[in-house]
């Protein structure tokens, strides 16, 4: 059965989420909470997208967003999940996938 395509524009709300891999925990302590909430905040800076609302869950979260240009939703979800990976593996000394 063939993949449906999204659709996307301008203007558009978009639930984003992302699971842990494997299902496993992503934010252990109130920290780690914090820290990813600031790299939103720190992404609407930098990137034309607008946080409406976002639900962060031990395993995995909910992000409602507004991107001004299409293309900008996936450079701002990249930069979001590079930082934090970079920042969880130095903080807990891991490596490997963690979405």
């Amino acid at each position: 059965m063939p993949k449906i395509a999204r659709g996307s524009g301008e203007g558009l709300t978009y639930h984003v989420i992302n699971r842990g891999n494997g299902r496993q925990k992503v934010f252990h302590k109130d920290a780690d909470y914090q820290t990813f909430t600031e790299l939103l905040a720190d992404a609407g800076k930098r990137f034309d997208v607008s946080m409406l609302s976002y639900c962060l869950m031990p395993n995995h979260f909910h992000l409602l967003a507004q991107a001004a240009q299409t293309e900008l939703l996936s450079q701002w979800m990249q930069w979001v999940m590079i930082s934090h990976v970079r920042r969880y593996h130095r903080h807990y000394g891991t490596s490997g996938h963690i979405w």
